[in-house]
């Protein structure tokens, strides 16, 4: 509408979204039509300039001059328009508006200046006036004790609904009973307030003393009477001063009557006065007076309004910080940011309710009651969507034990992904909010926004990004559950994968994890209007020159890969690499990690491994040799190591871990003072250290038991026969044990 302020510079500060409510009030009062009676004044004021003689050769000097004008230069298409800076300032925008909204006042001043001065004059008639007061006043009478007459019949119902909801309170019953038990005595008000209008629409049919005046005037009190009693029913809803566990919010019964009276009041007297006074001596008497009863009624309401807000501000400033100190993170901020400036926007609520009362009588009230009803019902949804959220968001899902094992991540990744989409929900709810109460008080055009390129950009782009958002992370989800859960599968053998096939897995896992990381960023850079082909081309370009840059980065990956591929190990396999021996705790895709059995953690990348040697391949096996004195008989020697090795086969925690039958070598080797013979014994993998701890000991003590000695060291010393430093033989002296 070309009347409405368009601007989104309210963010910046409180002030400047209460001058542009201010504004944009006044240019919905500028925008809405003239009443019946507006027309008829119109319609005499210009009979009047008419059947002026003076009045009437001006206005027809004026026309012909206008016809012998050129049209060529008064014609708007023919006018060559001011070229528009390619782009405007805030500051800019916001003097433009500002200006637009002053010049809309002033024309609207004027424009009420001359209707009030050209409206009819009525003579007033007591007969007629009285009449008329009676039917009204009896219509008055019967509605309002109609209506107080069927609430005090529900009220058994307003404390059932009561103690419902007092059950939730104390949580003996659902969640969800309090809110339910609220929403259904308001749905009592609303049901009782509209068998009244019915009822009063009933009434006036036949109580109008035959009147078309009286019965418009009857009908102005019910339209008044419906919009009252429904802000009303609205303000019990918030307070219920009657029924304490109803009322949604920790008030004391003091300050719950407090404030619903002195409202009720407030929007009663201004309700009446606008909707049904003001117009009523308009229609009795004259423009002049209603204008008159209009701006002392509502100034005197206006300062009422101010100094109750005023008086009252620390206390509820207080108890905004206290409600703010019992609620959740998320309301405490608004809360405590409400208190600090509740008081500005009330006060700047009754100033523009004042000026365009001015303008336009029931227009005006109309407008704010239904941009206040719009607000209240508007924050009232987002706080209780809001707060769901907030509820949902400290709530963790517990998942089957059976799933668990299962899927073992998949209770933790769901508990980690919800939370965060419930907080992007309810900053989107937060946002909608926000957008609805300046549509309310038309600050700006939410409709309209929507049908622009900008709007339908905007909303398909975030329903493009979320939907994109939610596919990768539930794609995400259930390929690396699939791949956790062979992880940790049991195969119907009672083994479970392989190391190679858990080393695999575990890879795929981290380059999946990347693949749809970088994916989802990309396609979501393109939802929102970015080029993402100089990108991928720029990655491509940066890819190749850290290739050449990076020549042993490419090799340990390309090293590495071709490892896997050749499983040549796995985590947890015993390995030799580069003259290090330990236990592989992890594999990347550049490098392995090693611990060896000091405890010592080493890193070798792939691309400096030239040999690796693997102790877990399928089978170990322990080359057992033994050293026996050159004195001793190899046969019996042989024979004693045959049997150390036969009650080894025997040994009950030993003989698992032996495959096949141990090869006997015989002698393999002869020296001076020993010859050896050796076993070759084939275990388990990374067994035979246990194997030869075992066989060692054995053998040992047969070699005792048999008597046969091993070798051992000989020193041999001279003797010098001839004296000191003289030539002699030097006898053997022998050796020495």
């Amino acid at each position: 509408m070309a009347h409405r302020i368009q601007t989104q510079t309210y963010l910046y500060s409180i002030l400047l979204f209460i001058t542009l409510a201010l504004f944009s009030a006044f240019s919905h009062a500028a925008e809405q039509p003239a009443g019946a009676d507006q027309q008829k004044a119109s319609y005499t004021a210009l009979a009047d300039i008419l059947q002026d003689d003076k009045a009437r050769a001006q206005l027809i000097a004026h026309l012909r001059e206008a016809a012998k004008a050129d049209p060529a230069a008064t014609s708007p298409s023919a006018k060559t328009p001011e070229p528009k800076p390619a782009q405007i300032s805030l500051i800019d925008e916001l003097v433009d508006t500002s200006q637009g909204a002053i010049a809309q006042f002033k024309e609207r001043v004027h424009k009420m200046k001359a209707l009030i001065d050209s409206g009819p004059q009525h003579h007033f008639s007591a007969d007629k006036f009285f009449s008329a007061l009676g039917y009204f006043l009896l219509t008055v009478v019967v509605t309002f004790a109609f209506f107080h007459l069927i609430r005090k019949l529900v009220g058994p119902l307003y404390v059932r609904f009561g103690r419902w909801g007092n059950s939730a309170r104390l949580k003996q019953a659902h969640w969800y009973q309090l809110p339910a038990s609220i929403l259904g005595a308001f749905a009592i008000d609303l049901a009782i307030l509209l068998l009244t209008v019915a009822a009063g629409n009933l009434f006036t049919q036949y109580m109008n003393g035959g009147s078309a005046m009286i019965a418009r005037q009857e009908a102005l009190f019910l339209s008044a009477f419906a919009v009252i009693e429904f802000f009303k029913a609205f303000l019990r809803l918030i307070f219920s001063p009657g029924f304490s566990h109803l009322r949604p919010f920790p008030l004391t019964d003091v300050t719950a009557r407090y404030w619903n009276t002195r409202l009720a009041w407030v929007s009663g007297l201004i309700g009446y006065a606008l909707m049904v006074g003001v117009p009523v001596v308009a229609t009795q008497i004259n423009y002049t007076t209603a204008a008159v009863v209009n701006f002392v009624v509502m100034l005197a309401l206006t300062v009422y309004a101010s100094w109750l807000i005023l008086h009252n501000r620390r206390t509820i400033n207080r108890e905004f910080n206290l409600l703010a100190e019992r609620s959740m993170a998320f309301f405490s901020v608004i809360l405590r940011a409400l208190g600090r400036v509740w008081h500005l926007l009330a006060v700047s609520y009754f100033v523009v309710l004042f000026f365009l009362s001015q303008f336009d009588f029931a227009g005006s009230l109309q407008f704010m009651m239904t941009a206040t009803l719009k607000s209240l019902m508007v924050i009232a949804l987002g706080a209780l969507l809001s707060g769901l959220l907030s509820r949902w968001i400290n709530r963790r899902i517990t998942l089957p034990d059976d799933i668990n094992r299962r899927y073992p991540l998949l209770q933790k990744r769901i508990n980690s992904y919800i939370p965060a989409g419930l907080k992007i929900i309810r900053v989107l709810v937060v946002l909608s909010v926000t957008l609805s109460l300046l549509d309310a008080w038309h600050i700006f055009n939410l409709n309209h926004w929507f049908m622009t390129d900008t709007g339908e950009k905007m909303i398909s782009g975030l329903g493009h990004i979320l939907f994109i958002l939610c596919f990768a992370i539930v794609g995400w989800t259930l390929l690396a559950s699939m791949i956790e859960h062979r992880l940790g599968q049991e195969l119907s053998n009672g083994t479970r994968p392989s190391a190679r096939e858990r080393t695999l897995l575990t890879l795929f896992r981290n380059v999946l994890a990347i693949v749809i990381c970088t994916i989802t960023v990309m396609i979501m850079l393109s939802q929102i209007g970015l080029n993402i082909a100089p990108l991928l081309a720029g990655a491509g370009a940066l890819g190749l020159a850290v290739s050449f840059g990076a020549q042993t980065l490419v090799k340990d990956v390309i090293t590495g890969i071709f490892i896997q591929f050749e499983n040549g190990m796995n985590t947890g396999e015993y390995v030799t690499v580069m003259g290090i021996t330990g236990t592989v705790e992890s594999m990347t895709i550049r490098s392995i990690g090693l611990r060896d059995i000091y405890g010592v953690f080493h890193i070798v990348p792939y691309s400096s491994i030239t040999t690796l040697s693997n102790y877990e391949r399928e089978f170990g096996v322990y080359r057992a040799a033994y050293n026996v004195s050159r004195d001793e008989d190899v046969d019996q020697a042989d024979a004693v190591l045959r049997q150390a090795v036969e009650e080894l086969q025997r040994d009950e925690s030993i003989k698992p871990l032996l495959i096949g039958e141990p090869i006997f070598q015989g002698v393999v080797g002869l020296g001076d003072q020993f010859f050896t013979i050796r076993v070759l014994v084939r275990t388990k993998a990374l067994e035979q250290w246990t194997v030869q701890y075992a066989l060692d000991r054995l053998v040992k003590i047969h070699f005792e038991k048999a008597g046969i000695v091993m070798p051992r060291q000989a020193v041999q010393i001279y003797r010098d026969e001839t004296g000191a430093g003289g030539e002699g033989t030097l006898p053997v002296a022998g050796p020495v044990r």
